[in-house]
């Protein structure tokens, strides 16, 4: 795994701040679902970004919002460049977030395995 770079981080965390706001507060098209942005990778030469996004509903919810935010970018970029104080703005590419739904089945895996076992020690 390569090095991360202190910088890249801070750029990515403040993207991911200023993205958060912006998505809420200026697009306003129907189709973009309950969003929330959590995670944002900036390459090292600060070029492009990847921002994850997780999404609040179904498949479709999930493939309305990316592509409602992938048409979106250039204008996201264009207002966090007046936002943020860096020389170049990364291009923006939204990704869903599956960490959460695969940490719910996790869970789900868990919960499964501790009851069976529990099962089992209460028959014997």
């Amino acid at each position: 795994m390569p090095r991360e770079f202190p910088r890249t981080r801070r750029v990515g965390e403040q993207i991911q701040r200023e993205l958060a706001g912006l998505v809420h507060e200026e697009i306003k098209d129907p189709r973009l679902g309950m969003v929330s942005i959590s995670a944002v990778t900036v390459s090292r030469d600060l070029a492009h970004a990847k921002v994850y996004v997780s999404v609040l509903g179904d498949e479709a919810a999930v493939t309305a919002s990316l592509r409602v935010l992938n048409n979106a970018a250039g204008f996201l970029r264009r207002r966090l460049g007046r936002q943020m104080r860096i020389r170049a703005v990364p291009r923006l590419r939204f990704y869903f977030d599956q960490s959460i739904e695969e940490g719910a089945r996790m869970d789900a895996l868990i919960d499964a395995a501790l009851s069976g076992s529990a099962s089992k020690d209460n028959k014997e």
